[in-house]
């Protein structure tokens, strides 16, 4: 006899088919927090996709080259995305769908666009030669992305792989984090963003970057936000292996 006709009979014995009605209404207050959970972990394991993002020529063609073949390959500007799966562990049972999206101005909110919904996490790929004269740049990519609203809603992983480390001019990962944290502090002052899609679509009203009242910085976000250093070319080029162990590491970690 299942739970509904046991309430079915106490209810009928009684006389009252209003305390079947409350019977019910306990049961599913019961349930609903164990329902809910599996529809946000669904939701969560439905969304296979890493993206990765960043600007023209911060290397996030060849970083996805090295990451499926581990072989160098000469690259040039993508005007679309490109895709391929890849396997997280050596019985190759767990994979995620690597998505290298354009970083030419114009074209990489359409393609974000296209992709976002499907993120587990993001991947925003820096210059880290060319860092200091591209920081207002990168900070205004960045910051589309972070008060974008399905982004907001998602809080997918997000690593700020900071490349070309293999150069002796490089910026260091922490440098790359304060000066972000400080531009995007800047931009968050001098606009009003609502949390809107990139398409232009308001969805609310504006978007708070971080926490009111207090100096951005990247753990007042939804999502956590690591930072690594790593070098899509390697030291010795063509004929050398990338160095792109941290960020291996945390690919399996946000699987």
């Amino acid at each position: 006899m299942n739970i509904l006709m046991i309430f079915g009979c106490i209810c009928g014995g009684l006389g009252c088919p209003l305390i079947l009605l409350i019977l019910l209404i306990l049961l599913l207050t019961l349930l609903s927090p164990a329902v809910l959970w599996r529809f946000v972990q669904g939701r969560k394991s439905s969304r296979k996709a890493v993206l990765l993002l960043g600007l023209c020529d911060a290397g996030k063609t060849l970083l996805f080259a090295r990451l499926l073949s581990g072989r160098y390959r000469d690259t040039q500007t993508s005007i679309t995305d490109s895709s391929a799966a890849y396997r997280l562990s050596q019985d190759k049972s767990t994979s995620v769908t690597l998505i290298d999206l354009p970083g030419h101005e114009s074209l990489r909110l359409q393609f974000l666009e296209r992709f976002k919904a499907a993120a587990r996490a993001i991947v925003f790929v820096v210059d880290s030669v060319a860092f200091q004269r591209e920081v207002k740049d990168v900070a205004e990519f960045l910051y589309q992305v972070l008060v974008d609203s399905t982004v907001l809603r998602n809080a997918p992983a997000l690593l700020i792989a900071c490349n070309k480390q293999d150069v002796t001019m490089a910026k260091s990962a922490k440098l790359i984090q304060q000066q972000l944290e400080k531009e995007l502090n800047t931009l968050r002052v001098t606009r009003s963003a609502a949390p809107t899609s990139l398409d232009g679509s308001a969805t609310g009203g504006p978007a708070q970057l971080g926490k009111k009242g207090k100096d951005f910085d990247f753990s007042q976000l939804p999502m956590k936000v690591e930072f690594v250093e790593c070098s899509a070319r390697g030291s010795k080029g063509e004929e050398g292996e990338a160095d792109l162990e941290a960020l291996q590491k945390w690919l399996v970690k946000v699987a």
